[in-house]
């Protein structure tokens, strides 16, 4: 049974705590996943929640801001826990029709926290759902010492669930087969905790660990933009396009992926292939771009997609001599 809580006077101020980042890297291994909990990497803002246990509550961005206005509908969570106090991490996200987050969506949400009425009006056409994933401040106490196994026991106790907040499950070990469900249900990626970890406040640190979903897309290059700096007489990214109906559509800017020999070896292909007109069918809002023939095919990587297509976070891959971008549908 959990301690009875301290009264008002040990709660009225809630220390101000940053968020713990992850760090970029692979799925950990076969042999030691037992050791790690694997919870869906949402894609919103994060934010720090405040409940000092009077009725009020306060959300802080990663940058320390307040941005309790901006999200209406999070404000009856003040109440949930009654008179105990917690400071909470989070992720506030707007969900697509597939119960998926959809940085796109939540956007329109963002930044207006000095525009309380327009905010509310927002939280209609647009709700905010804010997913649970952490504990950092409980009854008076800093529990960030804890092991990350004990934390989640403790989140979990609070039983904080409502129309717009929730405490997601997580997966314990089998991280092979969580990536897949990530993949599958289009998910943006994982973030692996290890069991162990204790929460380190303002730290990117190795004892989490943010894993992408990738996807392929073949894509015809129909532009490039000149690279600056160390760059200078290189491509600094290529214009992307996918087919449709017969027409080049513009899926997005790659700038990442090369190695300094391959950018040199698409230099000389894109000066090859140089053209007068844009082949897109609509000609991409991207300053300083060259136009080429679109007849060189590429593979890219890529987390997801935004409504209008456009690929997000793509990387070059590979070039695909073996494909003719007349064959691409």
């Amino acid at each position: 049974m959990p301690p009875d809580p301290p009264p008002a006077a040990a709660r009225a101020v809630l220390p101000k705590i940053e968020p713990m980042l992850a760090t970029p890297g692979p799925l950990p291994s076969a042999g030691v996943e037992d050791q790690w909990a694997f919870e869906v990497k949402q894609d919103g803002q994060r934010a720090m929640v405040y409940l000092p246990g009077d009725g009020t509550i306060l959300l802080r961005a990663r940058s320390g801001t307040d941005i309790t206005a901006a999200y209406p509908e999070l404000l009856p969570l003040a109440d949930a826990l009654g008179t105990r106090s917690a400071v909470l991490d989070g992720e506030i996200v707007a969900l697509d029709d597939q119960g998926r987050s959809d940085f796109e969506r939540l956007q329109q949400r963002m930044g207006l926290a000095s525009a309380p009425a327009k905010a509310a009006r927002m939280a209609v056409r647009v709700p905010a759902h804010l997913m649970l994933f952490d504990i950092v401040h409980l009854d008076g106490r800093l529990v960030t010492g804890l092991p990350y196994a004990e934390r989640r026991v403790l989140l979990e106790g609070l039983g904080l669930a409502g129309p717009a907040w929730s405490t997601p499950s997580v997966i314990t070990g089998h991280g092979a087969e969580a990536w897949e469900m990530a993949r599958e249900a289009g998910l943006e990626g994982l973030i692996a905790k290890r069991l162990t970890s204790r929460y380190e406040p303002g730290a990117r640190s190795k004892t989490w660990v943010k894993i992408k979903v990738h996807r392929l897309a073949d894509v015809v290059i129909g532009g490039w933009v000149p690279g600056r700096g160390r760059l200078t007489g290189l491509p600094g990214a290529v214009l992307v396009g996918e087919r449709h109906d017969g027409l080049l559509h513009y899926a997005g800017s790659v700038g990442t992926g090369w190695s300094h020999t391959e950018r040199t070896r698409l230099a000389a292909l894109l000066h090859t292939a140089a053209a007068d007109a844009c082949p897109f069918a609509q000609v991409p809002p991207v300053a300083e771009a060259r136009w080429v023939l679109p007849q060189l095919v590429g593979e890219v990587r890529y987390t997801s997609r935004t409504r209008a297509g456009r690929l997000r976070h793509p990387s070059w891959h590979r070039l695909r001599p073996d494909l003719a971008p007349g064959g691409l549908a």
